[in-house]
């Protein structure tokens, strides 16, 4: 009995996280009313990308071969579905390359420590393999994505001016966020949250069950109250998918995270984009990022929008057009203006979480 126990184990282990794994896709891939969230019309393009430590990235590439390009980095418990809203605004006239963060999505986690500098050399490697030789990119950040900029360009100052035209980075952490974030309520208003009891609740593998209590922790401490029943519905279930055990050990990464002054070595243009009720990473991070890249002379603007946490998909309107601004003063006028998907009357349809 014993001798046939562990096999079956190990068969039925397989199962779980293979089943797993497509609910996890399905979270990634629902339809909204609000079609801008949905999954692009025409599939992304794998581009295999092997990480310095061996570890496989899931990397695709959107809209046509030979046009410029733009590189999105998604930020922490996310997937690169999370830029939906700017694949089907852009891939139309520009090259959009996403990826998914190791661990996240379909990239493997590795068995490296997980450290700032892994995830520049991560986005370096990224670059080399969707750029071609002498072609530079527009950066695009949200959160740990933002963060994960700001690294590389302080790990590799050389390849910035090559490899970069310009860089927006939108509620992006420079450090001290257990000091700063007011998502746990009366904490960093009323009193200061201990670092320990900060580092505890990051580092906690939390489930997000798609529950009503659950959807309110979304709407009123990850977007604005004003948020639309499909931004929830689909900004919880992008979170959802990312593995609990994965979201610990990010969230060990994101409590100690120190850039210090890392963004003075982005010497391109760059802009950045703050949610005026961004509880997680609060103004005060992006005010600080501004200070030192006016500095360094790098500065383009600082917009902060009327949303929470995550600005690109609350006001993916507003923040898809200072994208566009972007481009084109990087690429030029040719390119024209995002589109936007024809709305549907109901904004919660089969995008309700399950």
């Amino acid at each position: 009995m014993q001798a046939t126990s562990g096999p079956l184990r190990a068969g039925l282990l397989s199962q779980v996280r293979d089943r797993l794994r497509v609910h996890r896709a399905h979270l990634r891939t629902r339809e909204y009313a609000t079609t801008a969230l949905n999954p692009p019309a025409t599939p992304g393009v794998d581009i295999p990308v092997t990480a310095a430590d061996g570890t496989r990235l899931s990397v695709l590439a959107y809209g046509p071969a030979d046009g410029e390009v733009i590189v999105f980095v998604h930020g922490w418990t996310c997937s690169l579905e999370y830029w939906n809203p700017q694949i089907n605004a852009f891939a139309g006239s520009y090259r959009v390359i996403a990826y998914h963060l190791r661990g996240h999505g379909d990239s493997e986690l590795g068995r490296s420590p997980l450290t700032t500098d892994l995830l520049a050399d991560d986005l370096n490697v990224v670059l080399d393999a969707t750029l071609r030789p002498a072609q530079r990119a527009v950066l695009v950040g949200h959160s740990l994505g933002g963060a994960a900029i700001q690294a590389w360009a302080a790990r590799y100052p050389g390849q910035v001016p090559k490899r970069a035209a310009a860089a927006l980075l939108t509620n992006t952490p420079i450090g001290n966020i257990i000091g700063e974030t007011t998502l746990v309520p009366l904490f960093n208003r009323l009193l200061p949250l201990p670092r320990w009891l900060g580092r505890l609740g990051l580092r906690f593998p939390f489930m997000f069950p798609p529950i009503a209590p659950m959807t309110w922790v979304i709407r009123h401490r990850f977007t604005s109250a004003d948020a639309t029943a499909d931004i929830v519905n689909f900004s919880m279930a992008i979170m959802r998918s990312c593995p609990a055990m994965v979201r610990a050990k990010f969230g060990a990464l994101v409590a100690d995270l120190d850039l210090g002054r890392a963004a003075a070595e982005l010497t391109i243009p760059t802009t950045l984009i703050a949610g005026a009720h961004d509880r997680l990473i609060p103004v005060i991070h992006a005010e600080r990022i501004a200070e030192i890249l006016t500095e360094a002379g790098s500065l383009e603007k600082l917009e902060i929008l009327p949303t929470g946490h995550l600005s690109s998909v609350e006001a993916f309107e507003q923040f898809n057009d200072e994208l566009a601004k972007i481009l084109t003063a990087v690429y030029g006028p040719a390119q024209p203006a995002p589109s936007y998907p024809p709305q549907l009357p109901s904004e919660t349809g089969s995008g309700r979480a399950r």
